[in-house]
């Protein structure tokens, strides 16, 4: 028979192991960022068979990408689309994924087989379609064209993944809401959201993920060279001078920066409201334990 102190200390010795190995898998995935980083400051046309620090970081290549193009304005488009079009996403695809949760089983069964055709669908074959639907519409050659599929829950997927977690919260607690006098909004709102509270954060971040970085949806329905996004001014700093690395990185750089900024930001806030939530339990759990 093992001894229990023989087997924590085996298990305690094992434990630097797995986070020496999450650490170097992290190291690995930051590599090409710091590449990236790195190259950015480099002076402007330079090679980049050298050392990458050439120990005069410069920010001209910073100056020189505003200059040849309307990157702001470029940045502000890709802000303003996904400043609309995740909100909107996060918002129908939770709405349709708690419409499935509380349908019977068969007919789940039903709609989520429908999903996964709709999914499989590519996007190519919808491109021909959307351009005409848009004209129609009067919409065509505005950001409007690149925020209308999030009516629609932008995605099946982002769909199916409201669906699996609202269908794993217990059908007892949809009933008490019911006895309450909720209805079905205030259910989907006051019970079924704030439980599903981080896979609405990871639909958002998907979300963001796929509306900032669109390259063929500008290309194909916007017209006017105004109303670009940040995909599309990189494509074209990319054909002035594809040489330039330094310059070219700068770009990536840029466009990389705010959704770095964001997800960190993101991550931070999820993680304060966890604990503000659950000091909150733990100060109601000790008050009704002094109270007994």
């Amino acid at each position: 028979m093992t001894r229990p102190d023989a087997t924590h200390a085996k298990g305690a010795g094992l434990k630097p192991i797995p986070a020496l190995l999450r650490l170097a898998l992290a190291a690995l995935f930051l590599l090409p960022l710091l590449f990236m980083v790195l190259a950015a400051f480099r002076p402007a046309g330079s090679p980049l068979t050298s050392s990458l620090w050439t120990g005069l970081p410069t920010v001209e290549n910073f100056r020189k990408l505003f200059s040849i193009l309307p990157i702001g304005r470029y940045t502000l488009n890709s802000l303003l689309v996904a400043a609309v079009a995740v909100p909107l996403t996060v918002l129908t695809a939770s709405w349709a994924g708690f419409a499935m949760a509380r349908l019977p089983r068969p007919t789940q069964r039903r709609w989520v087989l429908l999903s996964l055709l709709v999914l499989m669908i590519p996007g190519v074959a919808l491109w021909s379609s959307r351009f005409i639907l848009y004209s129609r519409l009067g919409i065509g050659g505005t950001l409007w064209t690149l925020i209308v599929p999030a009516f629609m829950g932008t995605s099946p997927f982002f769909v199916l993944i409201f669906y699996r977690a609202f269908r794993r919260i217990p059908t007892a607690i949809y009933d008490s809401a019911r006895l309450e006098g909720a209805g079905v909004l205030a259910t989907w709102g006051r019970v079924a959201l704030p439980m599903a509270r981080p896979t609405a954060v990871a639909v958002a971040a998907l979300a963001f993920i796929l509306y900032w970085g669109d390259y063929i949806s500008p290309l194909l329905y916007l017209g006017d060279a105004a109303r670009y996004t940040l995909p599309v001014g990189l494509q074209l700093l990319a054909q002035l001078g594809r040489s330039n690395y330094p310059l070219l990185l700068a770009g990536a750089l840029w466009s990389t920066l705010l959704p770095l900024l964001l997800v960190v930001g993101g991550v931070l806030a999820v993680a304060a409201v966890e604990r503000a939530h659950a000091r909150k339990f733990g100060s109601i759990t000790g008050q009704s334990e002094r109270d007994n």
